[in-house]
């Protein structure tokens, strides 16, 4: 029989629009594992009325609130509104399309140890595209991230990112809401740079995608869409691309 784990104090809260079965998929995940929390929250960002209506019957299975919206209306609103929504001092983040690997359960006690061990700590994250180019002070698998900005590279200005990670549930308050009503990439950019430029601090899960994996199906494929020059690696739009964020990250960085 698996261990079970509580985590009370902890809301997971799921971004979610137009991927219930993926949402399902996530929810069981976590019951396959043990993990219940203290409470769940299913923000929906104007789902099409199929979705809704599987919303409703997975809510009759797992236990979780539903939060809606009669139209779409984005991603900085999607997480708000979820965010507001939540009652525990902690969150779990994470958006439907991701799922938690066996090792979660077991690693994310560590993860709580940080937060609860240190309060100026704002965010433990738990996946990534690549690893965070500074790190220091290991513990249990975590590292501390070490932004500072005389260190070279682009890549040390992604402290902070909307992959799945535990924050605190008063975040809002040190690091303002996310904007709405812009494309995600934005929103996603504008809180990068509130969280270094209010001091935010975070420990990196150095295995970053040995607790999520990310999984897109045919039948529900992502919904973030991006350029084609911002994901190429192809030379030299790749050293034009670095080029550009390394200057543009600095600007808005010192302004």
């Amino acid at each position: 029989m698996n261990k079970e784990y509580f985590f009370g104090d902890v809301t997971l809260l799921i971004t979610h629009y137009n991927r219930s079965q993926s949402l399902e998929h996530l929810l069981l995940s976590f019951e396959a594992l043990g993990c219940r929390f203290g409470d769940i929250v299913v923000s929906d960002d104007g789902s099409k009325p199929g979705h809704i209506d599987y919303l409703l019957q997975l809510q009759k299975k797992h236990e979780f609130r539903l939060i809606t919206t009669p139209q779409n209306r984005g991603l900085g609103n999607n997480i708000n509104k979820g965010q507001d929504a939540v009652q525990t001092p902690l969150t779990l983040y994470v958006q439907e399309d991701f799922t938690p690997t066996a090792v979660f359960p077991e690693s994310f006690t560590h993860a709580l140890d940080i937060m609860r061990e240190k309060p100026e700590n704002d965010v433990v994250r738990f996946y990534a595209y690549f690893e965070y180019p500074y790190l220091k002070n290991p513990r249990n698998g975590y590292y501390e991230m070490d932004f500072k900005l005389w260190k070279p590279g682009y890549r040390k200005f992604y402290a902070y990112s909307d992959h799945p990670h535990l924050r605190r549930s008063n975040f809002f308050e040190k690091f303002g809401r996310y904007i709405e009503g812009r494309k995600g990439d934005f929103t996603e950019y504008s809180m990068m740079m509130s969280f270094l430029k209010n001091h935010g601090k975070a420990y990196f899960y150095k295995d970053y995608t040995g607790l999520f994996v990310q999984k897109n199906s045919e039948s529900e494929p992502s919904t973030m869409s991006r350029e084609n020059w911002r994901q190429t690696d192809r030379f030299p739009v790749k050293q034009i691309r670095d080029l550009y964020r390394h200057l543009k990250f600095n600007f808005d960085y010192l302004t």
